[in-house]
């Protein structure tokens, strides 16, 4: 998978996800990317995910999505083994996706983003449904990139 059709289909796939109230961000994103990777670990870690959404529990904080995307990149790239050194690639990748995100937005965090916007509200919707897209993106042009 390495073609704009592919890119374009993890991105629907996201967003619909939320759009369909199935998902929230963090819980969305990390399922397109173990399923459209066809990652060998089950369904059990989207829960994994389930703490992130609206600033980390509804507390305003850091953007759910991009929580989702980093929780994605280290299912890829992360560690499982003590001491392994997999963890300065996940961290630098972590690390790429929060600064693509922060230049794009000027802001990671949740309250910052919505301000003005009412919890639930189209407006409020429609833009954390692009950012579901949007980071499950770029999370998978990372995948592909460095899986090259």
């Amino acid at each position: 998978m390495n073609n704009e059709g592919s890119l374009n289909r993890i991105k629907s796939v996201a967003e619909e996800y939320y759009r369909n109230g199935d998902f929230y961000c963090s819980e969305a994103i990390v399922k397109t990317i173990k399923d459209e990777f066809d990652l060998p670990i089950t369904d059990d870690v989207i829960a994994m995910a389930s703490g992130f959404p609206v600033g980390m529990g509804c507390a305003g904080c850091t953007c759910g999505a991009v929580s989702g995307g980093i929780m994605a990149v280290g299912l890829v790239f992360g560690r499982t083994e003590p001491r392994d050194n997999k963890v300065n690639k996940a961290m630098a990748l972590a690390k790429e996706l929060h600064d693509t995100f922060q230049s794009r937005h000027k802001s990671l965090c949740c309250r910052v983003l919505t301000n003005g916007m009412e919890l639930g509200s189209p407006e409020q919707m429609e833009q954390c449904i692009a950012f579901t897209g949007e980071v499950a993106v770029e999370v998978a042009k990372l995948i592909l990139r460095e899986k090259e």
